[in-house]
């Protein structure tokens, strides 16, 4: 079941990174500036916050078979059309309404988590499912590469349909736009190398999701994600230290990188598990408004790093003002529940839990 449930996850990332190392060749191929072909990642990051909006509540009141399966027929001819698009226009569309197919998969596949499973149980299963959602990241811009070394851009998405058919998933989304910009333009890497180096992030992110079931067995879901979110928030101003000093090369910038997703393999299997198991009678609702926010966020941080610059200086800045207003906010929603906790208790009415 993790698996069959990891592979329908798995296509929305599968989605966005199989074709990010042909970026840059879009970008030549339909005569539009980087920031521009950037917006495509947008697209993509909109429909999946957008389509998880609508299906979530049809998934709850419809059953999740049929909005799975509309979502997944909405995705081929998306894939189609982004084949065949004439320009940045067309294709942007066809993007975004490659992501509303794919936000169906994502949805069902969590709400079938927080249907059969709660809390701490619920994060452990979440780790094991981002241990197969975590092979799209790994495999997909090698699969992108690997074609663009015999044809054009246009067959990645026919290569993606393909897979799809086969198949029947706020600093990580700015890593994913900067990365082919910085890793490519900047250091110089070609196509497989930076697909190379993209995958072991993605399994530096898998292996802390692995972990994480460990650490279930000792701390709550909250305390793990409390702790990820420091750690990121130190890394991410390391990062952003060493950037404005101009030091550290490609390690400085592949570094500090690396540690923010290890700690976000840490906060993205317990936040979801604790915040579904507050709503079993909503599960597919509660886990669009989840996927929505993350996607919402990502769509608004493409297009961000783009004005910032696309370079290490804008990753900088948003992962440190991300991790750092993530934890405010963590510590905030803490210290609201210990209050609603020693009221309760006064009453002598049960425990308030903490909420994610």
């Amino acid at each position: 079941m993790i698996v069959v449930l990891g592979l329908m996850v798995a296509l929305g990332p599968l989605t966005i990174d199989m074709y990010l190392p042909a970026l840059p060749n879009i970008g030549d191929d339909l005569g539009v500036s980087s920031a521009v072909a950037q917006l495509t990642l947008t697209g993509t990051l909109l429909g999946l916050g957008l389509g998880q909006l609508i299906v979530g509540p049809l998934s709850d009141a419809l059953g999740r078979r049929r909005p799975l399966m509309a979502g997944i027929v909405l995705h081929m001819l998306a894939s189609l059309l982004c084949m065949f698009a004439p320009n940045i226009e067309v294709l942007g569309v066809a993007r975004c309404l490659q992501g509303m197919g794919a936000a169906a998969a994502s949805v069902v596949a969590v709400a079938v988590v927080g249907d059969l499973f709660a809390e701490s149980v619920a994060a452990t299963v979440m780790s094991r499912l981002i241990l197969v959602l975590g092979a799209a990241p790994v495999i997909a811009p090698s699969l992108g590469a690997a074609v663009l070394l015999a044809a054009s851009w246009r067959w990645v998405f026919a290569a993606l349909l393909v897979l799809v058919g086969a198949l029947a998933m706020s600093g990580l989304f700015a890593y994913i736009a900067v990365a082919p910009y910085v890793l490519q333009g900047r250091y110089g890497l070609g196509q497989q190398t930076f697909a190379l180096l993209f995958a072991a992030g993605a399994i530096a992110l898998i292996g802390a999701t692995q972990y994480n079931v460990v650490l279930l067995r000792r701390f709550a879901p909250q305390q793990i994600a409390r702790a990820a979110l420091v750690a990121a928030a130190l890394a991410a101003s390391a990062f952003l230290v060493v950037t404005m000093a101009g030091v550290g090369g490609l390690a400085g910038f592949v570094v500090p990188v690396w540690v923010v997703l290890l700690a976000m393999g840490l906060v993205l299997p317990n936040t979801p598990a604790v915040a579904l198991s507050r709503h079993p009678e909503a599960s597919g609702t509660a886990a669009a408004l989840l996927g929505a926010a993350q996607f919402a966020t990502g769509a608004a941080i493409a297009p961000l790093v783009g004005v910032l610059g696309n370079d290490e200086l804008a990753l900088a800045q948003v992962m440190t003002v991300g991790m750092v207003v993530a934890l405010l906010a963590l510590l905030a929603v803490g210290v609201s529940a210990a209050e609603n906790t020693s009221a309760t208790d006064d009453v002598g009415a049960d425990t308030v839990p903490e909420p994610a």
